[in-house]
């Protein structure tokens, strides 16, 4: 008898979980249900948010902006049922739709994506990873390999939840599992990594311009929370792991093939690699480590000062052509072109095994690869232009501004100055994340309130950052205003194609809840009772000492 049911697959029916967590979650599901087709939720959101523009508006509401340079401005409620609102939407309709961002993100990463699944490289290379790995570590690898891919967003969603669903199918386990542990530590882990990602300069700049309202002086580079970061990468995996065995995956039960919108192949393709296989796998990985090299190359001027990596030229085309940019600002380029990186990384080894392998000979099947993974993200371009709408309206309305202000002013009137602080603080930021979906958006508004706030009570901004990032991350994954909730969303229908919201918030709440306990203990348990600092040269107290 195995000891991870969820980790070792099994002919038996899954042990249903009961009690009071599966009939909560039972009722999240059902109440979720209720609501209409995502397509027509985001259509009726949009629509939402154009009758309470009006009503606020004509309310008078507004709050003061608490951004650095802008003293004495309001954030004002816009009427989009204005004759200027109704210009702004008329003429913006079109350029909402082709301007969201997570739209041609999806769309040319999967061209690649497309290739490599089409030439059935990414079939096999899963079949020979499920094959030689051990399985009660395949929960464990794709969740901490969620984590680890959120330093290149793009890549986890479009390239690990759609693999990750593929290796549970394959192994006999139920999808929407796979779907959950990868989206769990893509998204829910957002701010956990062993590595420093594109977001942390963004959130330091914030963090040090708000600072600067109370210490001019004051500097937040962008490693100030890496320590804690790293640590935050095991409890996320682990905890990740145990929800994926004990709750989720018990909960969805054995999964049926008919329940997919179309036709998945048989489980037999589990059969071991063959030796034309192998070859193909050994060409591709050898083009696909070309590919990187040529990456290393083009890039290789931001790694100055590398006594390892002083052979590399000095005429790097993904270097930030400002000589004195340093540090992030001088991988700007390059982490700017990570879609573009995908695709050809993708399309090389792919068209590579296909060749050796016979499944593509031309740039025909190249093209017909590409045709067929745009046919497969009809459902997706529908919601994205629903959601996109839904996203420019409640920008342009401002009410997702003054609802951050308005909830940050709560907190500040509970007027607490101790430790104690960062659990009103954490659940804060929890909320707002599900209404203002971009991290940056939200530290923008929230950071000049807080940071200096709290560090009058005696907290280093770097502190106040890291906890920040808690509550932005441990939400990301319940609500549908993340940017990529849609495509998850569409993607995961391709195996239970009646899969409508509620299912989603109700298998991904758990990791929600558990992510925000767990993380929330180290924070106290690694900053106040162990004392130790969250990054490099980030101090605890304010001012240090």
């Amino acid at each position: 008898m195995p000891n991870d049911p969820t980790d070792t697959p099994t002919n038996d029916q899954p042990k249903q979980p009961s009690g009071p967590i599966a009939r909560l979650l039972a009722v999240v599901e059902w109440l979720g249900n209720l609501l209409p087709h995502p397509v027509s939720l985001f259509a009726l959101f949009a629509l939402g948010v154009v009758v309470l523009s009006a009503i606020a508006a004509a309310a008078g509401l507004k709050v003061e902006d608490p951004r650095p340079g802008n003293a004495g401005e309001m954030f004002v409620v816009k009427s989009l049922l204005t004759g200027e609102g109704i210009r702004w939407m008329s003429e913006n309709l079109v350029k909402n739709f082709t301007g969201f961002v997570p739209l041609g993100t999806v769309l040319v990463s999967l061209l690649g994506v497309g290739v490599a699944e089409r030439s059935g490289l990414l079939t096999t290379a899963v079949r020979a990873l499920v094959l030689g790995a051990p399985k009660n570590l395949v929960t464990l690898v794709i969740v901490f390999a969620g984590v680890i891919s959120n330093t290149a967003s793009e890549m986890g969603y479009v390239v690990l939840i759609p693999l990750a669903m593929a290796i549970y199918h394959s192994l006999g386990r139920h999808p929407l599992a796979g779907m959950a542990a990868s989206f769990a530590g893509v998204s829910g882990g957002y701010s956990a990594n062993l590595l420093i990602g594109t977001v942390d300069p963004l959130l330091a700049g914030i963090t040090q311009e708000a600072a600067q309202l109370l210490d001019p002086e004051y500097e937040v580079h962008p490693a100030v929370n890496w320590y804690f970061m790293i640590a935050s990468t095991f409890l996320i995996t682990g905890l990740g792991w145990f929800v994926t065995a004990k709750i989720v995956e018990p909960r969805l039960g054995t999964y049926d093939d008919s329940e997919a919108s179309e036709h998945l192949g048989e489980r037999a393709a589990m059969e071991p690699v063959s030796a034309l296989e192998k070859k193909g796998l050994l060409l591709a990985g050898l083009s696909a480590l070309l590919v990187c090299l040529g990456i290393v190359v083009v890039a290789g001027p931001q790694f100055a000062g590398s006594q390892a990596l002083s052979w590399l030229p000095g005429w790097g085309v993904l270097r930030n052509p400002d000589p004195t940019a340093t540090g992030p600002e001088a991988f700007r380029p390059l982490l700017r072109s990570v879609v573009t990186l995908i695709l050809v990384f993708f399309v090389v080894p792919g068209f590579v095994y296909g060749r050796v392998v016979g499944t593509m000979r031309n740039d025909r099947d190249v093209i017909d690869a590409m045709a067929e993974a745009m046919r497969s993200m009809g459902l997706y371009i529908v919601l994205v232009f629903f959601a996109a709408q839904f996203v420019a309206f409640f920008g342009y309305s401002g009410l997702g501004q003054i609802l951050a202000v308005l909830g940050a002013e709560a907190l500040v009137a509970m007027n607490l100055d101790n430790p104690l602080v960062f659990v009103p603080f954490i659940l804060m930021c929890c909320v707002v994340n599900l209404m203002l979906g971009s991290a940056s958006a939200q530290w923008a508004v929230t950071a000049p309130i807080f940071v200096p706030m709290l560090m009058t009570i005696g907290y280093s901004p770097e502190v106040i950052q890291a906890a920040y990032r808690i509550g932005d991350s441990t939400t990301n994954i319940i609500t549908p205003m993340m940017s990529y909730f849609g495509l998850i969303l569409a993607v995961a229908t391709k195996y239970k194609r009646d899969l409508g919201i509620g299912t989603m918030v109700a298998t991904m709440l758990p990791y929600s809840v558990a992510f925000l306990i767990g993380w929330v203990a180290l924070f106290y348990l690694w900053v106040f009772a162990l004392g130790l600092p969250v990054g490099p040269g980030a101090p605890t107290l304010y001012p240090a000492g």
